[in-house]
């Protein structure tokens, strides 16, 4: 059975491991490899790796390590399909999704490949009499990132290419569910030209994420995945000095006014609602309908949820693929029975549809007539069930939103400008669309939410990053002149 382990100080971990851990194929449900789980003292080896080659890196010439980021730019578009590959081979997303999620990724490597120009500090001159100041961005030292296993390429390209176009050494420890991705990634690094120890990759579980918490030499640490675990993530990072961005989790509303194009928005509730399965931070699963909207979607929801094909993500007539493990399908399936027992109205039951005899399948699932106070509308889902909410008016829509612990993502569908510019003007949520459904800003932009979603002052990847991977200096000098020898024992004065 094939054995994945470590990528550390620029090759695989030879050492055995006192734990391993199962990778399933989540559309067969058949154990398919296992993964080494990093021990305190493998996790201490990694980030010592990282150490060591910090300071030649942090000292690495801006188009030195430019060049480094175009090189692999280059080889990750090259060997794209074969990285899509591996994430449905692990995750179980179907083909396109799995090739999109890497084009994403793509987008922040490209982001980073400007970072001569991101990094460019400010210069006064003459501020006092031949005095100058000037401002610059410097690298932290060792980062490390953990990331979740419904993005295992995407979200990790998130952070290490800025960290490491910054000068910084980085740690990635991501899901042990799908760990292929990362491993892939750190050859394509090793064969872009990047030095041995600046990319490393850990696998493991809280053993592993709580040693980097707790390290010395880790200054930062990325984090994307549920709320408790990005509350436990931030609260021990900054207890030990650190600092820390952690993204949490999400209820996304969509809300439909009923000027909207509804045919519009049939498919992008559906698309949003049902896309990886359900299993990204920023599906929708709240439908918001407003006035008689949810009488004119209903019927038109039903007709796209009875056309998916469900089935497993290699094959190219699927449209949404398998759940990532047994204990998540039971998981989400148990919030479909919880929703029927609370009076939710279960109008496409997912269990229901025509789904492949083995593997971890789940069909989409549609509850109508939901209420604020029932579990399937509090609390993250995760998969394909989406939930359609009835209220009278605009702000009955927008009270909703802000009533909710979290503040992700939201979206509005309308052909009303006017009711659009209030909208992105008072919604308290991170990341908006206007007749957008899944709002992921562009690799230029940042990523976060509010509320919940968010531990932390900075969201990811954009201008953020930039600045949550490097820290200020400000210099003031002026060279040597007679004119300006002497004691002075007043306090200092511009001139």
């Amino acid at each position: 059975m094939k054995r994945i382990t470590h990528f550390i100080g620029g090759k695989e971990w030879e050492h055995p491991s006192e734990r391993y851990g199962k990778i399933f194929d989540p559309a067969t449900g058949e154990q398919q490899s296992e993964v080494a789980f990093a021990s305190p003292a493998v996790v201490d080896s990694a980030v010592a790796a990282a150490q060591a080659a910090f300071p030649a890196w942090r000292d690495a010439s801006l188009a030195r390590r430019t060049r480094v980021l175009f090189a692999y730019r280059e080889l990750v578009e090259r060997h794209k399909v074969e990285m899509a590959r591996l994430l449905t081979s692990e995750h179980g997303k179907v083909a396109g999704d799995a090739l999109g999620e890497v084009n994403r990724g793509l987008e922040v490597i490209e982001f980073a490949c400007g970072i001569a120009e991101l990094t460019k500090g400010q210069f006064s001159e003459n501020v006092s009499t031949e005095v100058d100041s000037y401002s610059m961005r410097q690298p932290l030292g060792v980062v490390a990132g953990i990331t979740p296993f419904n993005f295992p390429a995407m979200v990790p390209m998130w952070m290490y290419p800025i960290a490491i176009a910054c000068g910084n050494t980085f740690v990635l420890k991501p899901s042990e569910r799908d760990p292929s991705a990362a491993m892939f990634s750190a050859k394509l690094l090793a064969e872009a030209g990047l030095p041995e120890g600046v990319f490393n990759v850990l696998h493991g579980d809280r053993v592993a994420v709580d040693r980097l918490l707790e390290h010395p030499d880790v200054k930062a640490v990325s984090f994307v995945g549920s709320t408790p675990i990005a509350q436990h993530i931030y609260e021990t990072g900054t207890r030990h000095g650190k600092r820390v961005q952690a993204l949490g989790g999400a209820k996304n509303h969509m809300i439909v006014l009923p000027d909207a194009d509804m045919e519009l928005a049939a498919d992008a509730a559906v698309s949003a609602g049902y896309g990886s399965a359900g299993e990204r931070c920023m599906a929708i699963s709240v439908l918001v309908a407003v006035g008689d909207a949810a009488d004119q979607l209903l019927p038109r929801l039903l007709e796209r949820i009875a056309r998916l094909r469900v089935g497993p993500g290699d094959d190219p007539r699927s449209d949404m693929g398998p759940l990532v493990t047994r204990e998540h399908h039971a998981r989400v399936t148990g919030y479909v029975e919880q929703g029927v027992a609370e009076g939710a109205q279960l109008v496409a039951d997912g269990r229901r549809h025509e789904l492949p005899a083995r593997g971890f399948f789940l069909g989409p699932c549609l509850f109508d007539r939901v209420e604020p106070r029932m579990k399937i509308y509090q609390e993250e889902i995760f998969g394909p069930v989406l939930s359609i909410v009835r209220v009278a008016s605009y702000n009955e829509a927008v009270a909703l939103v802000h009533a909710h612990a979290y503040g992700n993502g939201v979206a509005l569908f309308t052909n009303d400008g006017g009711a659009a510019r209030k909208f992105q003007h008072e919604i308290e949520v991170g990341m908006i669309g206007i007749n957008v459904p899944v709002p992921v800003p562009m690799a230029y932009y940042s990523f976060g939410g509010w509320k919940a979603s968010l531990f932390g002052d900075t969201h990811v990847h954009g201008r953020e990053g930039v600045h949550f991977y490097t820290r200020g200096k400000v210099v003031t000098s002026r060279w040597p002149d007679p004119r300006f020898r002497g004691v002075d024992l007043g306090f200092p004065e511009n001139k």
